[in-house]
């Protein structure tokens, strides 16, 4: 695993190597469009986490009313 992990490494270091420095240089419309798709990529992510702390929240609500109806339902049949 070891190996690959190296063997790969050793690749993208070379291929980065390989590829002049003019090349590497990211333009300013580049970097903004890039940060426009982080950010817009975060924003989805932060959006897919709420919607499924919502719904657990909504979950564990329901369970503990449940359990609270249950609970008086037992303590009047005493």
């Amino acid at each position: 695993m070891k190996r690959i992990a190296a063997f790969l490494l050793s690749i993208i270091l070379g291929c980065a190597a390989s590829v002049p420095v003019q090349a590497q240089r990211i333009t300013p419309e580049e970097n903004a469009r890039r940060s426009s798709k982080a950010a817009k990529q975060q924003q989805k992510m932060l959006k897919k986490t709420n919607k499924k702390q919502g719904k657990a929240m909504k979950k564990a609500m329901k369970s503990q009313r449940k359990a609270t109806k249950k609970a008086n339902r037992n303590l009047h049949r005493q």
